[in-house]
Protein backbone atom coordinates (compact mmCIF):
# COMPACT_ATOMS: atom_id res chain seq x y z
CA UNK A 1 0.00 0.00 0.00
CA UNK A 2 2.72 2.51 0.96
CA UNK A 3 4.89 1.59 -2.03
CA UNK A 4 1.91 2.08 -4.35
CA UNK A 5 1.24 5.51 -2.87
CA UNK A 6 4.88 6.60 -3.22
CA UNK A 7 4.95 5.47 -6.87
CA UNK A 8 1.76 7.44 -7.56
CA UNK A 9 3.18 10.60 -5.99
CA UNK A 10 6.45 10.19 -7.94
CA UNK A 11 4.57 9.90 -11.19
CA UNK A 12 2.57 13.02 -10.28
CA UNK A 13 5.77 15.03 -9.73
CA UNK A 14 7.33 13.98 -13.04
CA UNK A 15 4.11 14.64 -14.91
CA UNK A 16 3.95 18.18 -13.54
CA UNK A 17 6.72 19.27 -15.92
CA UNK A 18 4.87 17.90 -18.94
CA UNK A 19 1.64 19.51 -17.80
CA UNK A 20 3.21 22.97 -17.40
CA UNK A 21 2.95 23.68 -21.10
CA UNK A 22 -0.68 22.67 -21.15
CA UNK A 23 -1.45 24.99 -18.24
CA UNK A 24 0.25 27.87 -20.06
CA UNK A 25 -2.16 27.56 -22.97
CA UNK A 26 -5.17 27.86 -20.68
CA UNK A 27 -6.75 31.07 -19.47
CA UNK A 28 -5.86 32.06 -15.87
CA UNK A 29 -9.33 31.12 -14.59
CA UNK A 30 -9.37 27.76 -16.39
CA UNK A 31 -5.83 26.96 -15.23
CA UNK A 32 -6.73 27.81 -11.64
CA UNK A 33 -9.87 25.67 -11.77
CA UNK A 34 -7.94 22.68 -13.14
CA UNK A 35 -5.28 22.95 -10.42
CA UNK A 36 -7.94 23.10 -7.67
CA UNK A 37 -9.67 20.06 -9.18
CA UNK A 38 -6.41 18.07 -9.28
CA UNK A 39 -5.49 18.98 -5.69
CA UNK A 40 -8.96 18.01 -4.47
CA UNK A 41 -8.77 14.66 -6.26
CA UNK A 42 -5.35 13.93 -4.74
CA UNK A 43 -6.58 14.75 -1.25
CA UNK A 44 -9.60 12.50 -1.66
CA UNK A 45 -7.42 9.70 -3.02
CA UNK A 46 -4.96 10.07 -0.16
CA UNK A 47 -7.79 10.04 2.39
CA UNK A 48 -9.31 6.86 0.93
CA UNK A 49 -5.96 5.09 1.12
CA UNK A 50 -5.24 6.09 4.70
CA UNK A 51 -8.77 5.99 6.12
CA UNK A 52 -9.70 3.00 8.23
CA UNK A 53 -12.80 3.14 10.36
CA UNK A 54 -12.72 2.01 14.02
CA UNK A 55 -15.00 -0.88 13.00
CA UNK A 56 -12.65 -2.02 10.24
CA UNK A 57 -9.59 -1.75 12.48
CA UNK A 58 -11.32 -3.63 15.29
CA UNK A 59 -12.27 -6.44 12.92
CA UNK A 60 -8.72 -6.66 11.54
CA UNK A 61 -7.29 -6.95 15.07
CA UNK A 62 -9.78 -9.71 15.89
CA UNK A 63 -8.85 -11.59 12.70
CA UNK A 64 -5.13 -11.23 13.45
CA UNK A 65 -5.66 -12.63 16.96
CA UNK A 66 -7.64 -15.56 15.55
CA UNK A 67 -4.93 -16.28 12.95
CA UNK A 68 -2.30 -16.33 15.73
CA UNK A 69 -4.13 -19.20 17.42
CA UNK A 70 -4.98 -21.25 14.34
CA UNK A 71 -3.46 -24.67 13.69
CA UNK A 72 -3.00 -26.10 17.20
CA UNK A 73 -5.03 -29.19 16.29
CA UNK A 74 -6.05 -30.29 19.76
CA UNK A 75 -4.99 -30.01 23.37
CA UNK A 76 -5.71 -31.38 26.83
CA UNK A 77 -5.17 -29.64 30.18
CA UNK A 78 -5.96 -29.87 33.87
CA UNK A 79 -7.80 -27.11 35.64
CA UNK A 80 -8.61 -26.19 39.23
CA UNK A 81 -11.69 -23.98 39.60
CA UNK A 82 -11.86 -21.97 42.85
CA UNK A 83 -15.18 -20.31 43.67
CA UNK A 84 -15.32 -17.49 46.21
CA UNK A 85 -18.59 -16.08 47.56
CA UNK A 86 -19.27 -12.57 48.81
CA UNK A 87 -18.20 -13.54 52.35
CA UNK A 88 -14.87 -14.90 51.10
CA UNK A 89 -15.66 -18.57 51.58
CA UNK A 90 -14.08 -20.75 48.88
CA UNK A 91 -14.71 -24.14 47.30
CA UNK A 92 -12.61 -25.99 44.73
CA UNK A 93 -13.28 -28.25 41.77
CA UNK A 94 -10.81 -30.18 39.63
CA UNK A 95 -11.58 -30.54 35.94
CA UNK A 96 -9.98 -32.14 32.90
CA UNK A 97 -10.29 -30.26 29.62
CA UNK A 98 -10.14 -31.61 26.08
CA UNK A 99 -10.37 -29.37 23.00
CA UNK A 100 -10.44 -30.22 19.29
CA UNK A 101 -9.86 -27.41 16.78
CA UNK A 102 -12.69 -26.96 14.32
CA UNK A 103 -12.25 -27.00 10.57
CA UNK A 104 -14.78 -24.77 8.84
CA UNK A 105 -16.62 -24.39 12.15
CA UNK A 106 -15.94 -23.67 15.82
CA UNK A 107 -13.96 -25.83 18.22
CA UNK A 108 -15.27 -28.78 20.19
CA UNK A 109 -14.53 -28.97 23.92
CA UNK A 110 -15.21 -31.39 26.75
CA UNK A 111 -15.00 -30.57 30.47
CA UNK A 112 -14.85 -33.52 32.91
CA UNK A 113 -15.28 -32.93 36.67
CA UNK A 114 -13.23 -35.19 38.99
CA UNK A 115 -13.68 -33.49 42.38
CA UNK A 116 -15.38 -32.87 44.76
CA UNK A 117 -17.47 -35.97 45.19
CA UNK A 118 -20.83 -34.22 44.73
CA UNK A 119 -19.95 -33.16 41.17
CA UNK A 120 -17.64 -36.04 40.20
CA UNK A 121 -18.60 -37.44 36.81
CA UNK A 122 -20.32 -34.26 35.64
CA UNK A 123 -19.34 -33.41 32.06
CA UNK A 124 -20.08 -30.62 29.62
CA UNK A 125 -19.72 -30.90 25.86
CA UNK A 126 -19.62 -27.79 23.67
CA UNK A 127 -19.73 -27.48 19.88
CA UNK A 128 -18.94 -23.84 19.11
CA UNK A 129 -20.27 -22.11 16.01
CA UNK A 130 -20.28 -18.65 14.47
CA UNK A 131 -23.64 -16.89 14.41
CA UNK A 132 -25.45 -20.19 14.79
CA UNK A 133 -26.11 -20.93 18.50
CA UNK A 134 -23.49 -23.15 20.12
CA UNK A 135 -24.56 -26.71 20.86
CA UNK A 136 -23.99 -27.61 24.52
CA UNK A 137 -24.86 -30.68 26.56
CA UNK A 138 -24.45 -31.37 30.27
CA UNK A 139 -24.18 -34.87 31.74
CA UNK A 140 -25.40 -35.08 35.33
CA UNK A 141 -24.42 -38.40 36.98
CA UNK A 142 -27.17 -38.11 39.62
CA UNK A 143 -29.76 -38.18 36.83
CA UNK A 144 -27.70 -40.50 34.61
CA UNK A 145 -28.72 -38.61 31.52
CA UNK A 146 -27.44 -36.01 29.09
CA UNK A 147 -29.27 -32.69 29.19
CA UNK A 148 -29.17 -30.28 26.27
CA UNK A 149 -28.63 -26.64 27.28
CA UNK A 150 -31.19 -24.33 25.72
CA UNK A 151 -29.61 -21.59 23.60
CA UNK A 152 -31.72 -19.02 25.48
CA UNK A 153 -30.05 -20.00 28.77
CA UNK A 154 -26.42 -19.45 27.70
CA UNK A 155 -26.12 -16.38 29.94
CA UNK A 156 -26.65 -18.54 33.05
CA UNK A 157 -23.72 -19.45 35.38
CA UNK A 158 -21.75 -22.61 34.65
CA UNK A 159 -21.74 -24.95 37.65
CA UNK A 160 -22.18 -22.07 40.11
CA UNK A 161 -19.15 -20.16 38.80
CA UNK A 162 -18.91 -16.58 37.53
CA UNK A 163 -18.34 -17.95 34.02
CA UNK A 164 -21.48 -18.09 31.90
CA UNK A 165 -22.12 -20.94 29.48
CA UNK A 166 -21.54 -18.52 26.61
CA UNK A 167 -18.05 -17.71 27.96
CA UNK A 168 -16.94 -21.32 27.55
CA UNK A 169 -17.28 -21.78 23.79
CA UNK A 170 -14.49 -20.83 21.38
CA UNK A 171 -14.72 -17.16 20.50
CA UNK A 172 -15.29 -17.30 16.74
CA UNK A 173 -14.64 -13.98 14.98
CA UNK A 174 -18.10 -13.81 13.40
CA UNK A 175 -19.80 -14.01 16.81
CA UNK A 176 -19.19 -10.28 17.33
CA UNK A 177 -19.14 -6.86 15.76
CA UNK A 178 -15.95 -4.95 16.55
CA UNK A 179 -14.78 -1.41 17.20
CA UNK A 180 -11.21 -0.24 17.84
CA UNK A 181 -11.09 2.16 20.80
CA UNK A 182 -7.41 2.97 21.42
CA UNK A 183 -3.89 1.65 22.02
CA UNK A 184 -2.44 2.03 25.52
CA UNK A 185 0.13 0.71 27.99
CA UNK A 186 -1.10 -2.42 29.74
CA UNK A 187 1.60 -3.61 32.15
CA UNK A 188 4.87 -5.55 31.79
CA UNK A 189 6.01 -2.91 29.31
CA UNK A 190 3.41 -4.05 26.79
CA UNK A 191 1.15 -2.01 24.57
CA UNK A 192 -2.42 -3.20 24.14
CA UNK A 193 -5.12 -2.77 21.56
CA UNK A 194 -8.39 -1.96 23.30
CA UNK A 195 -11.35 -3.11 21.24
CA UNK A 196 -15.06 -3.25 21.88
CA UNK A 197 -17.02 -6.24 20.68
CA UNK A 198 -20.79 -6.50 20.56
CA UNK A 199 -22.43 -9.96 20.43
CA UNK A 200 -23.96 -10.63 17.03
CA UNK A 201 -25.70 -13.79 18.21
CA UNK A 202 -29.06 -14.09 19.96
CA UNK A 203 -29.70 -14.42 23.69
CA UNK A 204 -26.36 -13.11 24.92
CA UNK A 205 -26.29 -11.88 28.50
CA UNK A 206 -23.97 -9.03 27.48
CA UNK A 207 -24.56 -5.74 25.71
CA UNK A 208 -20.83 -5.48 24.94
CA UNK A 209 -17.34 -6.59 25.96
CA UNK A 210 -14.18 -4.48 26.04
CA UNK A 211 -10.97 -6.47 25.46
CA UNK A 212 -7.26 -5.69 25.93
CA UNK A 213 -4.92 -7.62 23.59
CA UNK A 214 -1.18 -7.07 23.54
CA UNK A 215 -0.04 -5.65 20.22
CA UNK A 216 2.74 -8.22 19.68
CA UNK A 217 1.21 -11.62 20.41
CA UNK A 218 -2.50 -10.71 20.64
CA UNK A 219 -2.85 -12.35 24.06
CA UNK A 220 -6.20 -11.50 25.68
CA UNK A 221 -5.03 -9.93 28.95
CA UNK A 222 -8.31 -8.45 30.16
CA UNK A 223 -12.00 -8.46 29.23
CA UNK A 224 -14.71 -6.29 30.79
CA UNK A 225 -18.28 -7.60 30.42
CA UNK A 226 -21.30 -5.27 30.41
CA UNK A 227 -24.80 -6.55 31.17
CA UNK A 228 -27.87 -5.97 29.02
CA UNK A 229 -28.43 -2.60 30.71
CA UNK A 230 -24.88 -1.60 29.71
CA UNK A 231 -23.62 -1.63 33.31
CA UNK A 232 -20.24 -3.16 34.13
CA UNK A 233 -20.90 -6.72 35.27
CA UNK A 234 -17.64 -8.71 35.30
CA UNK A 235 -13.92 -8.40 34.63
CA UNK A 236 -11.72 -11.28 33.48
CA UNK A 237 -7.94 -10.99 33.85
CA UNK A 238 -5.59 -13.63 32.42
CA UNK A 239 -1.99 -13.89 33.62
CA UNK A 240 1.05 -16.18 33.57
CA UNK A 241 1.01 -16.83 29.83
CA UNK A 242 3.25 -19.61 28.52
CA UNK A 243 4.05 -20.44 24.92
CA UNK A 244 3.61 -23.92 23.47
CA UNK A 245 4.91 -25.39 20.21
CA UNK A 246 6.78 -22.12 19.72
CA UNK A 247 3.57 -20.30 18.84
CA UNK A 248 0.46 -20.84 20.98
CA UNK A 249 0.01 -18.82 24.16
CA UNK A 250 -2.08 -20.04 27.09
CA UNK A 251 -2.62 -18.42 30.53
CA UNK A 252 -1.94 -20.25 33.78
CA UNK A 253 -4.48 -18.15 35.72
CA UNK A 254 -7.84 -16.65 34.76
CA UNK A 255 -9.62 -14.54 37.38
CA UNK A 256 -13.26 -13.59 36.80
CA UNK A 257 -14.68 -11.02 39.24
CA UNK A 258 -18.39 -10.24 39.34
CA UNK A 259 -18.70 -6.58 40.40
CA UNK A 260 -22.44 -6.85 40.94
CA UNK A 261 -22.49 -9.88 43.25
CA UNK A 262 -19.07 -9.64 44.90
CA UNK A 263 -18.30 -13.23 43.87
CA UNK A 264 -15.30 -14.45 41.89
CA UNK A 265 -13.97 -17.55 40.16
CA UNK A 266 -10.31 -18.38 39.53
CA UNK A 267 -9.23 -20.96 36.94
CA UNK A 268 -5.71 -22.34 37.33
CA UNK A 269 -4.41 -24.28 34.32
CA UNK A 270 -1.65 -26.91 34.27
CA UNK A 271 -0.33 -29.79 32.19
CA UNK A 272 -1.14 -28.45 28.72
CA UNK A 273 -0.50 -31.05 26.02
CA UNK A 274 -0.96 -30.32 22.31
CA UNK A 275 -1.56 -32.56 19.28
CA UNK A 276 -2.55 -35.56 21.39
CA UNK A 277 -4.47 -37.32 18.62
CA UNK A 278 -8.03 -36.42 19.67
CA UNK A 279 -10.72 -36.98 17.02
CA UNK A 280 -14.42 -36.18 16.64
CA UNK A 281 -15.18 -39.59 18.19
CA UNK A 282 -13.95 -38.20 21.52
CA UNK A 283 -16.58 -35.47 21.41
CA UNK A 284 -20.11 -36.85 21.35
CA UNK A 285 -22.99 -37.38 23.75
CA UNK A 286 -22.11 -41.03 24.30
CA UNK A 287 -18.56 -40.03 25.23
CA UNK A 288 -19.69 -37.72 28.04
CA UNK A 289 -22.08 -40.36 29.39
CA UNK A 290 -19.12 -42.75 29.68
Amino acid sequence: MLRTTFRTLSRTKSNNKRMTGSFASLSPSASSGLIISLVTSMLLFSGNVAAESPQQKGLQIAKAADAKDTGFGDFTANMVMTLKNRAGKTSRRTIRIKTLEGKGDGDKSLSLFDQPQDVKGTAMLTFSHGLKPDDQWLYLPALKRVKRINSRNKSGPFMGSEFAFEDLGSQEVEKYKYKYLRTEKCGNGWNCYVIERTPAYKYSGYSKQVSWLDTKEYRPLKVMFYDRKNALMKTLQSTGFKQYLGRYWRPTTMNMVNHQTGKSTVLQWTNYKFKTGLTTRDFNKKAIAR
